[in-house]
């Protein structure tokens, strides 16, 4: 399913694309997957009933974390990913040595439905389960089959560093490849789809083994809107102690992989 051989006869211009992005390293793949088989993994999702635990910090998203489970097409686009070819293409791509989790602990097949968003965010860095393993990409392949700008949703990129931004189209078959940093949030506005089309996408994370943590474990850190109401902003600056509190006391969510 995935277009192997365009990814490995343009390794050095995709490198070269990744590392010198702005505002961090990031990276746009068009026609990511062969389209037919791509078409076909897309007619086996269903409108999805397990919300996201994103709470306040995002509206009307849902998630299926074992999406393989939709069909062979799905399952198909799982093993690639998760495939030791996949990781020679992304560590190349990254001029770091990593590898897809192949259990995709916190990924899966994600929808946001009428009125969805996404707050600004830091993901987690660590592995909730493998502790040594650090988080160094988000992999986003987008189904939003026909999108048009009006339909909104666009991934939106920034630079805690410098301030620096941008914002990403989402269109079918696109796989955006970014960085995983102290200083990269992203998130998305509220969107606009018509009744019965979702901002769908696969979410897929890329790690590489560090013998010493040279960060501080992390959860998600949220960063609301300057309009955003007091209590979302205080709920923001404690997030993270108040999950570690909760996965002390009941275990971690993201490690059980729903």
């Amino acid at each position: 399913m995935i277009n192997f051989e365009y990814l490995e006869n343009h390794l050095d211009d995709l490198r070269l694309k990744y590392l010198t992005a702005s505002p961090f390293p990031h990276l746009i793949i068009d026609n990511f997957c062969e389209e037919e088989r791509l078409l076909k993994a897309h007619e086996s999702i269903p409108e999805l009933k397990n919300k996201s635990r994103d709470y306040s910090f995002a509206n009307n998203k849902f998630e299926k974390s074992n999406y393989k489970e939709l069909g062979p097409e799905m399952h198909e686009l799982y093993d690639e990913l998760s495939s030791e070819r996949f990781n020679k293409i992304i560590s190349y791509i990254t001029s770091k040595s990593i590898f897809v989790d192949p259990k995709n602990h916190g990924g899966g097949l994600h929808q946001g439905k009428k009125n969805s968003f996404l707050d600004m965010h830091l993901d987690f860095n660590y592995h909730p389960i493998n502790k040594g393993w650090y988080r160094e990409l988000n992999l986003l392949l987008y189904l939003n089959k026909d999108w048009k700008q009006e339909y909104k949703g666009n991934l939106k990129i920034f630079d805690l560093r410098t301030g620096e931004n941008t914002e990403l189209d989402v269109p079918f078959n696109r796989l955006i490849i970014q960085q995983c940093a102290p200083y990269t949030l992203h998130g998305y506005d509220m969107t606009n789809f018509p009744d019965g089309n979702f901002r769908t996408s696969i979410a897929t994370y890329a790690y590489q083994i560090h013998k010493v943590q040279i960060e501080k474990p992390r959860t998600t850190d949220w960063f609301p809107k300057e309009d955003a109401s007091f209590l979302k902003k205080q709920l923001a600056k404690n997030y993270n102690f108040l999950v570690q509190t909760k996965n002390k006391l009941f275990g971690s969510n993201t490690a059980k992989n729903q």
